[in-house]
């Protein structure tokens, strides 16, 4: 097992960075299947009964735990390995994840095989949750040190994987499960197994072939920033010093904020489009079925995946604080206008509004990352990245809370479904609104919290510091060719997200139909 090493992932001279990229869609796109983890929910209630729900069959209620236990390890245990991560490098903590992640489903295979639903919460929630957490933010930190002169595009490749592990593991699921199903089967035991091992199989191709820059590394065409960017550290924060900073707290709210805002929505995505546009509302011409409502989610995934790149990118030419600035200033004028728009019965106007909403939803994770490496530098990044994963934690809690409590409240009132969330939207823009004040009282880091200059730890030969890169080692570097290594690499990863986006757009096809 010595391959796991840290000192075995260090890259040869002359390693094309390109080759990385591929090795952390590949785990990101595999623990991405927890945002599709809502296509057993219904199977689940059904496992005794196999049609419909039986008396002894689990209540869809305490199935959806699942999902919230499983983010709330991922902030967890994300905060509590990601300085071990940095200590033993990526390579070693992504097989810890494929070994968690895989091993989750087939406990939870047992679980359903026996009816206990406590293996569900170990397997899928606890052990499936630790291999979010540690598949998270191993690939994050290490392309980071790779692309310093593209930091946002760097943790949007890996981060858009995360978004559109659902497109993959949506039509996949639904088709193992129908593949397994019989009159004596909801086929989700034998789908948990078959998914287990094919993650962990994908998993571990990520973990064969990441790597980490050499010490002392930088880009071929190194030039020197004249000036540095605003808000972008010529130093670095270890992780103890960075949670003493206003600046850390200050992002957590503006990440817990963001996500609050988005990750309620999205849970509840397929109900909402049904209930707003309803035949008691629009009429039966115009109205959204369950197909049609599917392609609604497939689409906002979609967009979920690709504003993780996009916005990300972007970042890297306008800064993170400005690109938060978009986020809460265009998300706030979109909740605002959606209860409107739902009333109008513009069916493509809503679903346009809420693409880009979700767009910025997922734009907010990949930024993230780059926000604290311009404010925190990159000695500790990863386990800095870890401890503010705490605030996804508490937003995937949150979140769905308001979303169904409210709606419920509403409707148990006697406020007709088509109308119980306007106040769920007007509550999630004035988070948004607080995100912004969040966002506006960032500044740098004061020197007191620094731990070393980019010349000292580029300069120690500190093994700790091995991986120090900053924007002061900008690069002119463009996408080298390198060959079929990179190309088959690239293949692995973009034929099955591939299959996942033609999947989404055949639903979608019912959407508008």
């Amino acid at each position: 097992m010595s391959f796991l090493d840290k000192s075995k992932t260090i890259a040869e001279p002359g390693f094309n960075r390109w080759l990385v990229p591929p090795a952390a869609l590949a785990v990101h796109l595999s623990i991405g299947q927890i945002y599709a983890y809502s296509v057993f929910n219904a199977p689940l209630t059904k496992i005794i009964g196999i049609t419909e729900s039986a008396p002894d069959d689990w209540q869809l209620t305490t199935v959806g735990w699942i999902f919230s236990i499983a983010l709330a390890v991922l902030g967890a245990s994300a905060a509590l390995f990601g300085t071990w991560m940095e200590r033993v490098g990526p390579r070693k903590a992504m097989f810890v994840a494929a070994c968690c992640f895989g091993l989750g489903f087939l406990v939870s295979a047992l679980g359903v095989s026996l009816h206990n639903l406590w293996l569900l919460y170990l397997g899928n929630g606890v052990l499936g949750g630790v291999g979010l957490g540690l598949g998270y933010i191993g690939p994050v930190s290490t392309l980071m040190k790779w692309f310093p002169d593209k930091p946002g595009m760097a943790t949007g490749l890996a981060i858009m994987g995360f978004g559109g592990g659902a497109m993959l593991a949506s039509p996949l699921s639904v088709t193992l499960m129908n593949a397994f199903s019989s009159t004596s089967s909801t086929g989700v035991a034998a789908t948990f197994v078959v998914l287990g091992i094919f993650y962990f199989i994908f998993m571990m191709f990520g973990v064969f072939t990441i790597k980490i820059p050499a010490p002392n590394w930088k880009p071929a065409g190194f030039v020197a920033p004249v000036k540095s960017k605003k808000l972008v550290s010529q130093n670095h924060v270890n992780v103890k010093q960075a949670m003493k900073t206003p600046q850390f707290w200050l992002l957590f709210g503006i990440l817990c904020l963001n996500v609050t805002a988005g990750i309620g929505v999205l849970g509840q995505a397929s109900v909402m489009i049904q209930e707003l546009f309803s035949t008691t509302s629009v009429g039966a011409d115009a109205a959204v079925g369950a197909a049609a409502a599917a392609g609604f989610v497939g689409l906002l995934s979609l967009f979920n995946m690709g504003g993780r790149f996009f916005w990300s990118s972007i970042s890297d030419k306008i800064g993170r604080k400005t690109t938060y600035m978009l986020f809460f200033v265009l998300g706030a004028i979109l909740y605002f206008a959606i209860p409107t728009i739902g009333e109008s019965g513009n069916k493509a106007l809503f679903v346009i509004g809420f693409c880009v909403i979700m767009s910025m939803y997922g734009g907010g994770f990949a930024t993230i990352p780059a926000y604290l490496r311009d404010l925190f530098g990159t000695f500790q990044v990863g386990a800095i990245h870890g401890r503010l994963l705490l605030a996804w934690s508490t937003a995937a809690v949150l979140g769905p809370v308001l979303v169904n409590y409210i709606r419920q409240g509403q409707i148990n009132s006697g406020v007709p479904a088509a109308q119980a969330y306007s106040i769920t939207m007007y509550i999630m823009a004035a988070l948004l609104i607080a995100g912004l004040v969040c966002n506006m009282l960032v500044k740098s880091v004061h020197e007191k919290h620094h731990d070393k200059s980019i010349h000292d730890a580029a300069q120690s030969h500190n093994p700790k510091d091995e991986t120090t890169l900053s924007d002061a080692y900008l690069a002119a570097e463009e996408v080298s060719h390198g060959g079929i290594s990179v190309w088959w690499r690239w293949a692995v990863v973009a034929i099955p997200l591939a299959y996942g986006v033609i999947m989404v757009f055949v639903k979608v096809v019912d959407l508008f139909r």
